[in-house]
């Protein structure tokens, strides 16, 4: 007997997603490029997203399942793991399979075998443009797919909580001023190493919002010191002379080493910081990735004047830009740092929320204001 979709949100977003992989899909395989995934069907996709959510609301001894599919048949997966016999795709079968197969980078391999999707392994390894589905939380699933560059984060599509959906918008990587960081992520500007700033700055945030307690971090220009103004004091965890630890990381060049062990110093590096960011106040870095300070209390410079409405925009399907007071997209946390870039045009402040919530503040030249990015979409 045929598995059968029930979740509703599943239907409503299939058809968006199979146009987002049909453009991309096609546009790679049109410029030659190799190593392509094959297209995921309307109707794969939904009984995919089917299967994943009603087996993410079940429990196996007492966890719930935290899983990743990826659509793929198993000749096109390197280095894969191959059942005997092909499992059948049904929420029972995934929260069986699901403590097996919840590391980090471990894909359950979907595919289409006589018109029924089938369980045929895992692996590793995956093409670009693989659609992927994972599920993060009971109700929470994230549609993604691998960067053409095979560089950085996966590339998110559309993400699913219960009954809402939220489909990633690109076009707004191509406003005015919209920050490397935030296009980045879109998959609209090209990372091209483990050590690319744009990507340790990304690996920075997903780790930021994994600790789960909130924090804010501060990149201001190596080249002036005019940021200090901005800040109280005296700073209690100041460092004389800065930490170097990531910026000298990021500056070395391979030689002999395996790539994978630079993207493993890198990991150790990025968590080190990303840590510090829990302690309460603003953690700093300067633009050469050199550690000034953390658990700093900021303020606004004198002569400086007091940040106005900011211009709000999350980059998904009907996610306008509104202007709203720095104090409506959240706390303390969030006034103090759009304050700072109001004082510091160049500097870049990430704040992270308890709830999961991300902001990115940036100034905008365009609109002489200080832009929020919310971009907790783009991190899952």
């Amino acid at each position: 007997m045929k598995y059968r979709s029930t979740y509703e949100a599943a239907a409503t977003v299939s058809e968006v997603v199979e146009k987002h992989f049909s453009r991309h899909i096609g546009a790679a395989n049109d410029s030659g490029e190799q190593g392509v995934a094959p297209l995921p069907d309307r109707k794969s996709i939904e009984s995919m997203i089917d299967a994943a959510f009603w087996a993410s609301l079940r429990r196996e001894e007492g966890h719930s399942p935290k899983i990743s599919l990826a659509y793929l048949p198993p000749d096109k997966a390197m280095g894969a793991l191959i059942f005997q016999h092909a499992l059948p795709l049904t929420p029972t079968l995934l929260t069986k399979i699901a403590p097996g197969v919840e590391r980090a980078g471990i894909h359950l391999g979907i595919w289409k075998f006589e018109d029924e999707l089938m369980i045929w392994g895992t692996t590793q390894i995956i093409p670009n443009f693989c659609f992927v589905l994972d599920v993060s939380e009971p109700a929470l699933l994230v549609i993604k797919h691998r960067r053409i560059s095979g560089f950085g984060k996966f590339t998110n599509v559309a993400v699913l909580k219960g009954d809402q959906v939220k489909v990633v918008d690109e076009r707004i990587a191509s406003l005015p001023d919209s920050p490397p960081l935030v296009k980045s992520l879109l998959d609209q500007a090209g990372v091209s190493s483990w050590n690319d700033p744009t990507n340790v700055l990304i690996q920075l945030a997903v780790s930021m919002r994994a600790h789960g307690r909130g924090g804010s971090l501060i990149v201001v220009d190596a080249a002036s010191a005019s940021w200090s103004d901005s800040v109280i004091k005296p700073m209690q965890y100041a460092l004389d002379p800065a930490f170097c630890g990531l910026g000298k990381l990021i500056r070395q060049q391979a030689g002999n080493v395996s790539e994978l062990y630079w993207i493993s110093a890198l990991q150790r590096e990025v968590e080190h910081l990303s840590g510090l960011t829990a302690v309460d106040g603003a953690t700093l870095i300067n633009s050469n990735f050199q550690l000034l300070a953390f658990g700093s209390k900021l303020g606004r410079a004198q002569g400086k004047p007091l940040v106005g409405d900011v211009a709000l925009i999350e980059p998904v399907v009907g996610g306008e830009q509104v202007v709203v007071h720095p104090g409506k997209i959240g706390g303390t946390r969030h006034f103090s740092v759009a304050q700072f870039v109001n004082d510091e045009h160049h500097a870049l402040g990430l704040v992270a929320s308890q709830d999961g919530h991300f902001t990115v503040f940036t100034w905008s030249d365009t609109q002489q204001r200080v832009l929020a990015h919310r971009i907790d979409t783009l991190l899952l």
